[in-house]
C-alpha cells in the first residue's frame, strides 16, 4: 500500500474489515485531496463493486453507467436489461452479491455520489432501501460513498432527515496532508528536499496530493513551482475556476466570501464580510461559512474572551491565497523568481508562515509538551489610540494549565538574531497584552522560525524557548 500518511483513516478503515457487522462509511473532502485513492488502496483485495456518477449525466445516462459497471464485473450470457430506475439497479447489485462467498467482507465503493441523484431521481430512497432492507441484514457488507461536493454530502447524507437518518455508521473528513506527511509523500516519490523547501512548496499550494505529485526531484523548488503555476500547460493556473464549483452547489457565493477574506490575512468578521462582499447576512452565509470550514479553507479564530460575535475568519487555505496574491487578475509573473523579488512577497510568506502554524498546532503542542491541554489559539491585534500604543502578535496559544504561550513566527534564509530594540518590543507586547485582557495566567515568549534563533544576550533578556520548522513536522 503506497499510502503517505492517513494512518488514522488506514486505521479505520482497515478495522471495518474485522467487524462483525456491515459498515456504512461516508469519505468526503475537498476535491483532489487523495479520496478515491485512499478507498482503493486500502480495500484493494475486498472491492466486489466500484461505480463513479457521472458529471451532468441525465438519470438515464446514471443508471446506464451503473449497470455498464455491474456487468463488466460480473459478465453474463444473458445480462439482465438496463434498469429503468434506481431501486431496480441496487436490486440488481443485490443479485450479484448474493453470488458471493458470505464468509469475507465485500466493498461496494460509489465514488462521485451527488452526481447519481439527478432532479426527481430517487437515487436517495434507493441507497437508502439497499442500506437498510439489505446491508444491515448481513455482517459483510462495507458500503463506502465518496464525494468532492462535501456540502451535498454533509446536507443530503450526514444531516439527513429521511430514512438515512442516523444510517451512517462512520465518516471521514479527508483534509489535506500535513507538513509530515508531505514530506513522506515526497519521500515516496524519491523527491529529496530540505525541510523549509517543503514548507515553501507548501506556503503555495498545502498538501493536496493532485497538486505535488506531478512535483519531479533533481529540480529547485523555483522550477517547482514555475511547472505548477507558470508554465504554458500549468496544471493550477486555472485550477481556482473548478475548485470551489466542484465542491459546492451555489459556488458563487462560496467565491464572494473567500475573496473577501483574502484581502485581510488576519481574518474578517461576520459583518466585515458582509460590508466587503457586498453580501446579504442571514442563514445563507451562515451555511457558506460552516461549509467552508467543514472543508479545511477557512478557520474560526475566537478571540480570549471567546464571544462569537468577536470571531474572525481567517481563509487558511493556501491554494486560494497564493491564487488571489499572485494569479487572479493577471498577476501572475513569468516565473517564480520573479515572485520571490516581488515587494508584496515577503509580506505574503509571513502570512503563510502563520497559517502553516496555525494549521499544524497539534505539532506545535507536541514540541511544548502540552498535546493533552485544552488550548484555544488565536491572533491578537490591538490598534494605537491615544498614548497607547498598538501591538500585534502573530500567534497565540491559550491553555487551561494557566499558561499563554505568545509566538513570534519568523520565515527567514538564515537564523534569526534578536536585537536589543526588538527584545524590548516583545516585551512591550507581553506587558500590554497581560494589561489589556487582564489575564492571570503566566506568559511566556516563544519564537518559532525556519532556521532557529541566535541565543544572545538580548534573545535571553525577553524570549523563553524557541521552536524550529522541524517541529511542524512531527
Amino acid at each position: 500500500m503506497k499510502i503517505a500518511g492517513r494512518q488514522e483513516e488506514i486505521e479505520l478503515l482497515q478495522s471495518l474489515i474485522e467487524k462483525d457487522e456491515s459498515s456504512f462509511v461516508a469519505v468526503y473532502g475537498r476535491r483532489r485531496v487523495g479520496k478515491t485513492y485512499l478507498v482503493r488502496q486500502v480495500f484493494e483485495k475486498e472491492m466486489v463493486f466500484e461505480c463513479s456518477g457521472v458529471l451532468g449525466d441525465t438519470m438515464e445516462q446514471q443508471l446506464e453507467n451503473f449497470w455498464r459497471s455491474l456487468n463488466e464485473i460480473n459478465p453474463q450470457p444473458q445480462p439482465p436489461l438496463p434498469p429503468k430506475t434506481w431501486l431496480e439497479a441496487f436490486f440488481q447489485l443485490r443479485a450479484y452479491l448474493n453470488t458471493q462467498k458470505q464468509d469475507t467482507k465485500k466493498v461496494i465503493f460509489l465514488d462521485e455520489i451527488p452526481w447519481f441523484e439527478t432532479l426527481r431521481s430517487g437515487f436517495l430512497a434507493a441507497l437508502d432501501n439497499f442500506w437498510n432492507q439489505y446491508c444491515t441484514k448481513r455482517s459483510d457488507i462495507i458500503l463506502v460513498i465518496c464525494g468532492s461536493a462535501a456540502s451535498w454530502i454533509i446536507d443530503r447524507v450526514i444531516n439527513n432527515r429521511g430514512g438515512l437518518h442516523n444510517r451512517l455508521t462512520h465518516r471521514i473528513l479527508l483534509m489535506p496532508l500535513t507538513l509530515g506527511e508531505t514530506k513522506a509523500f515526497f519521500e515516496l516519490k524519491n523527491i529529496n528536499l530540505s525541510l523549509k523547501d517543503i514548507a515553501q512548496i507548501y506556503m503555495c499550494v498545502g498538501g493536496v496530493p493532485y497538486y505535488l505529485k506531478d512535483i519531479e526531484g533533481g529540480q529547485s523548488v523555483a522550477q517547482m513551482l514555475d511547472q505548477l503555476f507558470y508554465h504554458k500547460q500549468a496544471k493550477l493556473k486555472n485550477e481556482f475556476q473548478n475548485l470551489y464549483a466542484a465542491l459546492f452547489k451555489n459556488n458563487a457565493f462560496h467565491e464572494k466570501v473567500v475573496a473577501a477574506l483574502s484581502t485581510k490575512s488576519q481574518g474578517l468578521t461576520r459583518n466585515e464580510i458582509i460590508e466587503v462582499a457586498g453580501i446579504k447576512g442571514g442563514g445563507g452565509l451562515t451555511t457558506v461559512l460552516e461549509e467552508l470550514i467543514q472543508c479545511g479553507f477557512v478557520m474560526p479564530i475566537y478571540p480570549i474572551n471567546k464571544k462569537k460575535d468577536n470571531c474572525l475568519y481567517r481563509l487558511i487555505d493556501e491554494y486560494s491565497l497564493f491564487y488571489f496574491k499572485f494569479i487572479k487578475d493577471g498577476k501572475a509573473k513569468s516565473s517564480w523568481a520573479q515572485i520571490s523579488e516581488s515587494p508584496g512577497f515577503k509580506i505574503w510568506s509571513g502570512y503563510a508562515f502563520e497559517n502553516l502554524c496555525f494549521k499544524h498546532t497539534d505539532q506545535i503542542k507536541k514540541a511544548f509538551g502540552i498535546s493533552g491541554v485544552i488550548t484555544n489559539e488565536y491572533s491578537y491585534v490591538l490598534k494605537s489610540k491615544d498614548e497607547q500604543p498598538g501591538i500585534q502578535i502573530d500567534m497565540i496559544i491559550d491553555r487551561a494549565d494557566n499558561c499563554v504561550n505568545i509566538l513570534e513566527v519568523k520565515f527567514h534564509n538564515t537564523a534569526f538574531e534578536v536585537s536589543e530594540a526588538y527584545a524590548r518590543q516583545l516585551l512591550d507586547k507581553a506587558a500590554i497584552f497581560k494589561a489589556q485582557t487582564r489575564t492571570k495566567k503566566n506568559v511566556f515568549i516563544t519564537m518559532l522560525s525556519a532556521f532557529g534563533v541566535k541565543k544572545n544576550s538580548h534573545y535571553l533578556m525577553a524570549v523563553t524557548n524557541q521552536l524550529l520548522i522541524d517541529d511542524l513536522f512531527t
